[in-house]
């Protein structure tokens, strides 16, 4: 009887833990919603990644297009628009365009895409993809990665290297992304905490590549593996340190844990990404949402969800305060795309 009670006492603490456990608050749960950070009539509006300045104004980079769809402009038409605003919630106005395709004969004739805005050593640095032809079968596989700097996030910027390139697919044969069908794309940037920098990035089937500099500016040298192990496809990865540990959040587009929310990744090391959690729920689950009232400008007419996408963090004081995400559905059902706000509940 003893031995019994011994064991039941065991069971009951292991299913109390483990269920403790799943009910445990994941990084997807300490968000709420806070408003729309750009509607811009006349354009899709996609990736909008923010920065503070000194002053503590609140500047957005954000990929936008002419048109009411997202296919196929963000392949051509994609140019980087500068909102401004006086605080994280806004409201942002139009200020410049930061970043457009050349129209010349160069890697980033057109659409220059997915902005990723940072300061560091007192600098504005920003990334963005690009291709020098937008037409499939060519696109999407030229898809590369480039670097701007500025000293002010008004600008002027100017492109690293002279043509502002710092990746491209690399030329081994045996690295596992040579040839990728998507190129490197969707940059994600981390100033190490020992020194250098960690370039993240998709490629080839849909998994995060990692490259490294000792200098911002590089040059930056691909690893020869992915670091997310991931069979589902993620993108959109965003990097950043997370008590103590690298941190990657993405997307979750086919359901690692639920299609059409988002992953957090962490890492004791920035290069091997095993363990994930929930980084953030569908938009249905921040906001009261009548699916046959939206407007589905990307995916499925019929998906009963809305998708965020691409998100981006606003980091105060080392810690992430603010998540800026475009959707391919506008959940007030406006004739173009909108990003949303998520703000931090602690």
């Amino acid at each position: 009887m003893k031995l019994f009670k011994v064991l039941l006492i065991g069971l009951t603490t292991m299913f109390v833990s483990n269920g403790l456990k799943a009910q445990s608050k994941q990084f997807a749960d300490g968000w709420e919603y806070v408003g729309i950070a750009v509607s811009e009539p006349e354009y899709t509006v996609w990736g909008t990644s923010p920065v503070m300045d000194q002053e503590g104004k609140v500047h957005l980079f954000v990929a936008r297009w002419k048109g009411t769809t997202v296919e196929p402009g963000w392949r051509s038409g994609s140019e980087i628009a500068h909102y401004v605003g006086e605080g994280p919630e806004g409201p942002f106005v139009f200020s410049d365009v930061a970043i457009a395709g050349t129209g010349l004969d160069t890697w980033d004739r057109f659409g220059a895409h997915n902005p990723a805005i940072h300061f560091i050593n007192g600098k504005y640095v920003l990334l963005y993809i690009a291709n020098d032809n937008p037409k499939p079968p060519i696109h999407p596989s030229n898809q590369k990665i480039g670097m701007a700097v500025s000293e002010s996030p008004y600008g002027p910027w100017k492109k690293v290297n002279k043509d502002g390139l710092i990746l491209d697919v690399p030329k081994n044969p045996d690295y596992w992304n040579h040839k990728a069908t998507n190129g490197v794309n969707n940059p994600a940037l981390l100033k190490h905490p020992n020194g250098g920098y960690f370039l993240y990035f998709k490629s080839e089937k849909a998994r995060m590549g990692l490259a490294v500099s000792e200098n911002l500016e590089g040059p930056y040298v691909q690893l020869p593996f992915p670091v997310t192990s991931n069979e589902s496809n993620i993108e959109d990865g965003y990097a950043f340190m997370h008590e103590g540990k690298f941190a990657l959040l993405t997307t979750d587009n086919h359901g690692i844990i639920e299609e059409g929310g988002g992953l957090l990744w962490l890492s004791d090391d920035g290069i091997t990404f095993e363990k994930y959690e929930k980084g953030f729920h569908r938009i249905n689950a921040y906001l009261p949402i009548d699916m046959s009232k939206v407007a589905v400008h990307y995916g499925p007419k019929n998906r009963p969800y809305a998708k965020f996408e691409r998100p981006q963090l606003l980091m105060v004081e080392g810690k992430p305060q603010y998540l800026y995400l475009p959707s391919g559905t506008n959940v007030f059902g406006g004739d173009y795309t909108v990003s949303y706000i998520l703000k931090s509940k602690e």
